[in-house]
């Protein structure tokens, strides 16, 4: 497992994907507040007061071998604007999901989270030699849906009653894919979105 998927640090023209560390408590949770995300009841980002379990849950999660936790780093300002992992590792199948992402508002539709999509598919398919790399978000999340869709990605279903959130909602999960047959071409389209600032 170890050997499989290691930290690493990803850098493209816009954003730079480092390791994730307690260290980074502070620019994490000022990231958080712009547009104070943890209000968006569809999705799980971190407020000031659960930013110190949020990275703890994550970094547990690294050690077990069952994810890669990132910090977003915005090259411009050099500042800390959001995070990102794989998860759900499964290096015998060569499998990984990419998800727990959120940006600062200010770094929303940017061209960030396209490179950092970009940045993270070409070390899976490219490095990791992933057999498949999955995405997946909250029904109601349309604009993650979205997003989700432009970078190529095809829908493979929906996880009803997949989880129940801590206000007891119930939520269904939209599960998408992209394949390794299919990443040469999405590859060619982001790298051509990433070109012509037809980005997020």
């Amino acid at each position: 497992m170890e050997s499989w998927l290691c930290p690493i640090e990803l850098e493209g023209k816009l954003v730079k994907l480092v390791p994730l560390q307690k260290s980074q408590k502070v620019d994490l949770a000022f990231a958080a507040s712009d547009g104070k995300l943890w209000e968006l009841w569809y999705t799980s980002v971190p407020s000031p007061k659960s930013i110190d379990s949020y990275i703890e849950i994550a970094l547990a999660e690294q050690e077990k071998g069952n994810a890669l936790p990132f910090a977003v780093i915005d090259k411009t300002t050099n500042t800390v604007v959001g995070s990102t992992r794989y998860l759900n590792v499964d290096s015998k199948n060569k499998r990984v999901e990419i998800g727990a992402t959120w940006y600062a508002k200010k770094a929303q539709r940017t061209g960030i989270n396209t490179e950092c999509k970009y940045l993270l598919l070409k070390h899976a398919f490219e490095s990791l030699n992933c057999i498949a790399v999955e995405f997946r978000t909250h029904f109601h999340n349309h604009p993650s849906r979205n997003a989700i869709l432009r970078l190529g990605a095809k829908q493979d279903g929906i996880l009803r009653n997949h989880r129940i959130d801590e206000f007891g909602n119930l939520r269904d999960t939209v599960v998408f894919s992209i394949l390794n047959s299919e990443w040469k071409t999405v590859k060619t389209s982001l790298e051509f979105k990433m070109g012509t600032n037809r980005l997020d």
